[in-house]
């Protein structure tokens, strides 16, 4: 009896642990990502008195590739905010993927591209799915955060 008493309350605190998400107004969470170049990001370098959009993707993920393209195409809405676009991908994923879907993206002085080589993006966002983004506001607080592609107007309508 004690020991199925003891596996239901693990079971319950094991589906609270992975169910949890950011709220809106969480602090932007501290991470240390890497810039194409090599060059080690922390968050506590995303300025504040700038919105930031971060997008935790994946190369091969059909709806990451729509939403990218789709933001490339709206290039002119995202010139008064930071975009973060984060991937635990390999370089050459990372190349393919805006060569095919984000060039546009990747020539804008207002968008990083940062590798989560070290695998802290999930634990410390808790993502949904691919592809999942944040928007923060001038202060580093979450004011929006989505896993639906479908979601990227309601994005675009938060920046303005």
């Amino acid at each position: 009896m004690k020991r199925l008493i003891f596996s239901l309350i693990l079971c319950a605190f094991s589906t609270i642990a992975f169910s949890q998400t950011l709220l809106p107004g969480s602090v932007l969470p501290t991470a240390v990502f890497y810039k194409t170049d090599g060059n080690a990001y922390s968050t506590t370098q995303i300025a504040k008195g700038k919105k930031a959009l971060l997008m935790f993707f994946d190369a091969t993920c059909e709806h990451c590739q729509r939403t990218a393209a789709n933001m490339s195409k709206r290039t002119k809405e995202l010139k008064n905010i930071n975009v973060y676009m984060i991937t635990q991908d390999e370089q050459r994923s990372i190349d393919y993927f805006f060569t095919n879907y984000g060039k546009p993206l990747q020539a804008l002085k207002n968008v990083t591209i940062l590798q989560d080589r070290d695998r802290v993006f999930i634990p410390l966002f808790h993502p949904k799915q691919y592809p999942s983004l944040y928007l923060y506001d001038t202060a580093k607080k979450l004011t929006f955060y989505s896993s639906n592609e479908k979601d990227l107007s309601k994005f675009f309508d938060l920046m303005k």
